[in-house]
């Protein structure tokens, strides 16, 4: 009877966290630039005294949906859309750098580039970008930034830095608990000299609502059908002490 239970409340708790990976993903489909996060459950034998005969289930995350969203035109100069697989570097909070699609930039009041997130752009040397008093930015399709310093005019033009954009490899990239994307071992990734952005635009999530709800009210049946296991299991257990009495 104890196995029975064992078994079915490890079912129900892998349940409760596939659960949350597609919650989280609903959540964010109105994120600007957010991946989807994959889910599956996987097989785990069970080791130890007597033969190994029972198996337990674990949910795991093990990649990132990184099809692009939908580009959305904005007409601001500082929403970015990422073309292709690129990835634009900024720095964490933790210190680190790391890489996002979520691009719509801004301009603190003591002239730093951020993102939506607060987070800090970097540039193609590795540096915060850091803007001086300016009239007007423009971001080309390399991601070279030029400005117009304040109280210059129009032929006042001058290229500032411009934008670390970079490829991810996949086998060698994830999806920190931050929703950023890391390295293995903490590496930084060079710039991709052809990586292009198209200012003006934004990139939406590509988190398939439909799929979402589908499987968290698949996975609601599974955690009731573990839910009653855990029940015939109390109730067996109180038929069999009766008999025991008896």
């Amino acid at each position: 009877m104890d196995k029975v239970i064992f078994l079915a409340m490890n079912g129900a708790k892998q349940t409760m966290q596939s659960q949350q990976a597609h919650a989280n993903n609903l959540a964010n489909i109105s994120t600007t630039g957010f991946k989807a996060d994959l889910e599956q459950a996987r097989s785990m034998q069970v080791f130890g005294e007597g033969h190994p005969s029972r198996v337990y289930s674990m949910s795991e995350r093990p990649e990132t949906d990184r099809t692009s969203g939908t580009l959305m035109q904005t007409g601001r100069a500082l929403d970015l859309g990422m073309q292709g697989d690129t990835w634009m570097a900024v720095r964490a909070k933790d210190g680190s750098e790391s890489y996002t699609r979520s691009t719509e930039l801004h301009i603190t009041p003591t002239g730093q580039l951020v993102n939506g997130s607060g987070l800090p752009i970097i540039g193609a040397g590795g540096n915060e970008i850091v803007l001086p008093p300016i009239d007007k930015v423009d971001i080309g399709v390399d991601g070279t930034i030029s400005i117009i310093p304040q109280g210059e005019n129009a032929t006042g033009l001058v290229v500032l830095d411009q934008l670390k954009m970079v490829q991810l490899p996949p086998e060698t990239t994830f999806k920190g608990v931050d929703g950023l994307m890391k390295v293995d071992g903490g590496q930084i990734l060079p710039a991709d000299p052809n990586a292009r952005v198209e200012s003006g635009f934004i990139e939406s999530s590509n988190v398939n609502a439909v799929h979402e709800l589908t499987s968290i009210i698949g996975l609601s049946r599974q955690f009731e059908m573990n839910i009653k296991m855990m029940k015939t299991a109390e109730e067996n257990s109180t038929a069999a002490a009766k008999i025991l009495q008896a």
